[in-house]
């Protein structure tokens, strides 16, 4: 059966999938895999597939934010998919965290809505293990500089961004101060969603984020130019599938 939102089915399904925030991206993505094709595009769906090592691989965009993540997941599991890695864009937190660095998830501070339809708020948002090594594994043999750790996700793209304008700028303010003090490494808008959703379909799920800026070294007076550049994550990711195949 065809799924509401992603537009694909059965025929269609691969065991691992690449998760793109942004629908532009795929086809960019799918240039590093084998054989690509542009499979389908329905609102912020848009799904290429190729190959790595001989196996069909996925590229689906999940547009912004927990929502509309969750729901590629869930239609992507329902045709078969298994294996999840978010490529995306955060931008810093953790003062060592510099623009052009990768960041490796482990867990995901849950400061967003979508998971708590899944699961109680008690509940961790961590990464798959497996995942997570195999990406720090690419990222090391890539020569990248990387960082592994939480990321705090929100449902509020300008809550972070200008919190002093929000009714609630007390709680938005004391919480980024608390991310700050347990050394929390960036902020974006996916990955616990996805995290916990893949923990309730019993699936597995990862993330790896291009740093674009990080706004605590620049209120600090560093001059470092923001980096668009998604390449590094791509390439982390697409060798790090390369391995999860390989261990199966």
């Amino acid at each position: 059966m065809k799924q509401y939102h992603i537009s694909l089915d059965e025929n269609d399904s691969a065991k691992y999938c690449i998760l793109p925030g942004d629908p532009g991206r795929c086809e960019k993505i799918a240039k590093y895999l084998d054989d690509p094709k542009f499979i389908a595009s329905n609102r912020e769906y848009t799904t290429w597939a190729g190959s790595i090592s001989g196996e069909k691989v996925l590229v689906t965009s999940t547009g912004i934010g927990g929502p509309s993540a969750a729901i590629a997941m869930e239609e992507l599991c329902a045709i078969g998919v298994d294996t999840f890695i978010r490529v995306g864009t955060c931008g810093g937190i953790n003062m060592n965290v510099k623009s052009s660095d990768v960041v490796i998830a482990t867990a995901a501070i849950r400061h967003e809505g979508t998971s708590l339809e899944y699961a109680p708020i008690e509940y961790p948002a961590a990464a798959d293990f497996e995942i997570v090594r195999a990406l720090v594994d690419s990222a090391r043999e890539l020569g990248e500089r990387w960082h592994t750790g939480i990321v705090q996700c929100k449902d509020s793209f300008y809550g972070q961004h200008n919190p002093k304008r929000m009714p609630v700028s007390y709680e938005l303010l004391n919480k980024w101060e608390a991310w700050k003090r347990l050394g929390v490494l960036a902020s974006e808008m996916e990955s616990a969603a996805l995290f916990v959703v893949a923990d309730a379909l019993n699936v597995r799920c990862g993330s790896v984020l291009n740093v674009i800026w990080n706004q605590e070294r620049k209120a600090a007076g560093y001059n470092e130019p923001d980096d668009f550049d998604t390449d590094r994550g791509i390439r982390v990711a697409v060798r790090a599938i390369s391995k999860l195949i390989g261990e199966n």
